[in-house]
């Protein structure tokens, strides 16, 4: 046993610490092992791997490891055979890789095709089906949309309805539950109550897309013995790493592999855990001793990523939530900056902050910028190309360029251009004050005479009165648009033709997200605002289309990597931004409106901060187009643990209290008159509870934290030093 470290320290160079050592010769039973931030994680289990065959002679083929992704598979695999370049490797695959195996294992036993009818054509091909395109999960989902709903699906709803189905699936909803699922596309019930019956109407083979698989997989597990048996049979360990990205039905099916040896080694951390709505299940890990009473739980809590500072500060603001398990994340390195807070005036100071940072930093390939929603990026990218700061985009998303708002624009500015193109104005004639209708939209198309549209309706087709009016002023506008430059004609296409009063509409009768499409308009003003001309405006975005392509490709160069908080999880920078830091963005109206909900944002905002070796920036702004916004709350909470609150707010506390009440009298505690009703014990503060604090007045308490409180006043909202409120007796129950 203790042969095997020496041995690894000598040929590989590697020392592991205490817990990481029991956690490699903790073989036999369950064990969760909780790995914080940079703790050696993956190390440890390719060492526990290693253990199992070299010390305890174990078969690789018996050993099988389960991740979360393909490209965790694979790097676990190298990992594996740069360590142990001898050995063979074991079985390292993805959940959907080895519920692939059974369906088909399954389908091949009934004689009875399938497909799978979505990612690319490699599983396809395994099925040794012919070919058919029109078997595509969106395209199947398109044309359920266009019957049910009598349009076409945006790009925006077929995500939202892809993920509502994926949620369902992997939660493993019944049916008759769908409805309690929300989802802001509209029917999107019915949609996939058609889209399951048009996967099971070919009675010669049966379509299955990814989540089929797991479904599907766990079921055949569940009815089929023999089969189950013969996986339980094929492997003695079972390793799962990521596992608090792993749905109810990835952890249904672990269960059935184990269930006879249970053998079974379980890598997660709560605390990373920011996939809930793929339908991951962090509770699952809370209750692990539930489903495993004897389990061993092993925590991994030192850091050998990143500095004190960073360490320290992460490690006290993600105990603000409270559905998780209590660990203390620490690092034996030393200090270096502490964490920094910018807070700028207004949001296009951001990126212009951020390229006068970057601009001649030699190593951009260890610097990162990190934000909440890829829609930040878009403003990134423009800044960034025009000064020349190259960057790597890790989830490119060219979705913006090709969204109906950013078309619609495009459409209004070619129509300042020719007004004599009926298949132009169909596209926007719901969308401006002409309140052209359908009725009357058909009936110009009948002319084909050349002519004005604008023109043709006044002169040939039946008007309500009002309308002459506007169309003959849209006209007109159309004509001045022509000449502006494309920032004054985005407002005149927002303001004056009504824009923006059509998209609040759409947004009532359809279900989207109001404030997502005006975000969408506030970027493209900053991406016109130092351009000429209309054509101008087209060929930038043009042009930055085709920029965020080769973006993709630019990994491991001399580029500053771009990406959103979710997809840098796993990855470590030497400098880390944060960007776009306000309150409804991190954490969002919908965060706050749920604590599940919010207790995920904190989580994300802890994965973006404990990606940064050495160090971390937080940005935040005071203005949004003109628009007053918050400070993040989270940013609040960081500030306050890097310069806690009692060195500056409770000695002006303890001053106003001593001068508003001195008293000859009563009892003192430190110049402070004795309260004999005020509230003593942490226990009798809870969220929701009115009180009298002796300097503000009447509030209610918002949020109770390890240290602070939160609390709400008529004025203002407030956070309190618990200990202070406590010793000075400053809290009464109303």
């Amino acid at each position: 046993m203790g042969d095997f470290f020496v041995r690894m320290k000598n040929e590989l160079g590697i020392s592991l610490n205490n817990v990481q050592k029991k956690a490699v010769l903790q073989t036999d039973g369950p064990l969760l092992l909780l790995a914080s931030p940079g703790s050696g994680k993956t190390t440890t289990i390719i060492m526990r791997i290693g253990y199992l065959i070299e010390e305890q002679g174990v078969n690789p083929s018996r050993i099988k490891a389960v991740t979360f992704s393909k490209a965790s598979a694979n790097d676990m695999k190298e990992r594996f055979m740069r360590f142990y370049p001898h050995m063979q490797p074991v079985d390292f695959s993805t959940i959907h890789s080895f519920a692939f195996e059974v369906v088909r294992d399954y389908f091949r036993k009934l004689g009875t095709a399938f497909r799978i009818i979505e990612g690319d054509q490699e599983i396809e091909e395994k099925t040794a089906l012919v070919k058919n395109t029109s078997l595509n999960k969106k395209l199947i989902l398109r044309n359920l949309f266009k019957s049910i709903a009598g349009e076409n699906i945006t790009e925006d709803q077929m995500e939202e309805l892809t993920t509502y189905i994926s949620y369902i699936k992997n939660k493993m909803i019944p049916q008759d539950q769908w409805s309690t699922v929300a989802c802001d596309v509209s029917k999107a019930e019915q949609i996939m109550s058609e889209y399951e019956e048009f996967k099971r109407s070919d009675k010669n083979q049966v379509l299955l897309d990814f989540d089929d698989m797991l479904t599907t997989g766990n079921h055949i597990l569940e009815q089929e013995k023999q089969l189950l048996s013969k996986y339980q049979q094929r492997y003695d360990y079972i390793l799962t790493d990521e596992s608090q990205d792993t749905s109810l039905v990835q952890h249904s099916i672990i269960e059935k592999l184990v269930a006879k040896h249970k053998n079974l080694c379980v890598v997660a951390d709560d605390d990373q855990s920011i996939y809930s709505w793929r339908g991951a299940e962090p509770s699952y890990l809370l209750e692990f001793k539930k489903v495993y009473p004897e389990a061993a739980i092993l925590f991994m809590e030192q850091n050998y990523r990143s500095t004190q500072d960073i360490v320290q500060v992460s490690n006290q603001f993600i105990k603000r939530n409270r559905n998780r398990y209590e660990k203390n994340m620490f690092t034996e390195n030393s200090s270096y900056k502490p964490i920094q807070i910018r807070n700028l005036t207004n949001f296009k100071e951001q990126s212009k902050y951020l390229v006068t940072e970057l601009k001649d930093t030699d190593n951009l390939k260890e610097i990162a910028i990190l934000y909440r929603n890829n829609s930040s990026s878009i403003g990134l990218m423009n800044d960034f190309d025009r000064a020349g700061v190259p960057f790597y985009m890790k989830d490119a998303d060219n979705r913006f360029f090709s969204h109906w708002v950013v078309q619609d624009i495009l459409n209004f500015m070619r129509m300042a251009f020719t007004d004599k193109r009926p298949d132009l104005l169909e596209k926007i004639h719901l969308k401006f004050n002409g309140y052209i209708s359908k009725q009357q939209m058909n009936a110009l198309k009948q002319l084909n005479n050349n002519r004005s549209v604008f023109d043709n309706l006044l002169n040939h087709v039946e008007l309500q009165e009002y309308q002459v009016k506007l169309l003959s002023a849209s006209k007109e506008t159309f004509k001045e648009m022509k000449e502006m430059k494309p920032l004054s004609a985005i407002r005149v296409i927002r303001d004056r033709l009504g824009y923006e009063k059509a998209l609040e509409k759409i947004c009532k009768s359809l279900g989207f997200r109001n404030d997502y499409l005006i975000s969408i308009l506030n970027t493209l003003e900053e991406i016109a605002a130092d351009l000429e001309s209309l054509e101008g405006f087209a060929k930038r975005l043009k042009h930055l289309e085709n920029v965020l392509k080769t973006a993709k490709k630019k990994k491991g160069q001399h580029a500053v990597t771009l990406s959103t908080f979710h997809s840098s999880k796993g990855l470590e920078f030497e400098k880390v931004y944060m960007i776009d830091l306000v309150d409804g963005v991190i954490p969002s109206s919908d965060d706050r409106a749920d604590s599940s909900l919010m207790e995920e944002a904190t989580r994300l905002f802890y994965v973006g901060m404990t990606r940064a070796k050495k160090q971390l920036k937080l940005i935040t702004y005071g203005y949004r187009d003109e628009k007053k916004v918050e400070v993040s709350p989270f940013v609040t909470d960081v500030k306050n643990i890097v310069n806690p609150a009692d060195s500056v707010e409770n000695v002006i506390l303890k001053r106003e209290i001593v001068n508003k009440e001195k008293s000859k009298y009563m009892k003192k505690v430190d110049g402070v008159p004795y309260n004999p009703n005020a509230i003593r014990e942490k226990e009798e503060l809870r969220a929701g509870l009115v009180v009298v604090h002796r300097v503000f007045g009447t509030g209610e308490i918002t949020e109770v934290k390890d240290e602070y409180i939160q609390m709400k006043f008529p004025a203002k909202e407030k956070m309190l030093s618990i200990k202070a409120c406590l010793e000075m007796g400053l809290l009464e129950p109303v």
